[in-house]
């Protein structure tokens, strides 16, 4: 079950400490294992929180990550220790997904968040001025304006820098300080920030898109890596689309589409065919796009399809209604994936009898 706190309602998109309140409080109150400082659960209840399960008292934990839990216990574990953590992944991963519930399980706030972009300046990662108080009073603490790491250590709470690789290089190693001697030096005050117990960074990172920066040996050896990977199988992926599908619509006030479902499985196969080069049956080779065909793109693809079944249709979800957006995910080079695209709605498409529908919705949307 999720629950929502009061109060937030109204939001679009709730923090994760705000949507699944219910669920950390009843954790935190069966929770009777170690805890380091500073953190509201244990590590065995941050595992929990994010894999799901039964507590003792019946309560149903519902599931935040579907793949490998021990990929999620070596992530806690290296949490609990001196070491930062690097989430790494092809996009649609649920590497933010992933970070955003750690920090909210272990600090309770999953908002102390740099967004890593090629424009992120060196302030967002240490700290910045409030430049009309440094020109009238000079240096002083009331005119520093502190980032969220900066907050995170001075609070021993949990930091998240999302997208790492796309920050620029000489940015990226302003962290070494932070991540090696647990201090951020402000020499303008001569004093520092020292981390209390409790803080560490997560960051999130990919290889796969343009306009990476990768990461210096230097700042790579202070982090530990966990790769997330797609999901294994056919069923956990329609089993993840499905759910964030379904939260999605409650947050847009969408209601459940008809014969969703149905829709859901045929966009997670033609994703996880033309991601593999062959088809389910692996009777025929195929040639992938450039794009990564996420489970977040998806899960983009069925939630736009529902708007359309329920604000220019009869509410029922159909193929010409998922069409577009599959064209839109897969063709992400004009030239090069129109031709992969063509090839599999001859190939594959038009051969299975009960796509037909599909493959006419294609065809009109694909020129």
């Amino acid at each position: 079950m999720t629950a929502t706190s009061s109060g937030t309602d109204q939001l679009l998109r709730p923090h994760a400490e705000q949507a699944y309140a219910t669920e950390l409080a009843r954790l935190a109150t069966v929770d009777d294992r170690p805890r380091p400082t500073n953190w509201k659960l244990s590590p065995w209840a941050v595992v929990t929180y994010l894999v799901g399960g039964t507590l003792p008292d019946g309560f149903e934990v519902s599931t935040k990550y579907v793949g490998n839990r021990r990929l999620i216990e070596v992530a806690v574990a290296t949490l609990a220790t001196d070491r930062a953590l690097l989430l790494l992944g092809v996009p649609g991963t649920a590497k933010s997904w992933v970070s955003e519930h750690l920090a909210a399980a272990i600090s309770g706030d999953s908002t102390l968040l740099v967004q890593g972009t090629a424009g992120t300046p060196e302030e967002a990662v240490r700290y910045g001025w409030n430049y009309a108080r440094l020109l009238a009073e000079g240096p002083s603490t009331a005119a520093l304006v502190a980032s969220p790491i900066m907050t995170a250590m001075a609070e021993g709470r949990i930091a998240r820098l999302e997208e790492l690789t796309r920050i620029p290089s000489d940015v990226q190693d302003a962290l070494i300080t932070v991540l090696s001697e647990k201090t951020l030096p402000i020499p303008e005050l001569n004093t520092e920030v020292q981390a209390e117990r409790g803080f560490n960074l997560i960051a999130t990172a990919n290889d796969r898109d343009r306009g990476v920066n990768e990461l210096s040996s230097a700042l790579r050896r202070r982090f530990n890596t966990v790769v997330l990977p797609l999901p294994d199988s056919y069923e956990d992926e329609v089993r993840i689309v499905a759910g964030r599908v379904a939260d999605l619509g409650r947050s847009l006030e969408l209601p459940p589409a008809d014969r969703a479902a149905d829709e859901i499985r045929r966009v997670v196969t033609i994703f996880r065919e033309l991601r593999s080069g062959v088809t389910t049956d692996g009777r025929t080779s195929l040639k992938s796009p450039s794009g990564t065909l996420s489970t977040a793109e998806a899960i983009s693809v069925i939630t736009n399809g529902i708007a359309l079944a329920t604000h220019f249709g009869d509410g029922t979800l159909r193929a010409a209604d998922v069409a577009a957006g599959i064209v839109g995910s897969v063709v992400k080079d004009p030239v090069a994936d129109q031709v992969v695209w063509k090839e599999y709605l001859e190939a594959v498409v038009r051969q299975r009898p009960d796509w037909k529908d599909f493959y006419r919705a294609s065809r009109e949307v694909s020129g």
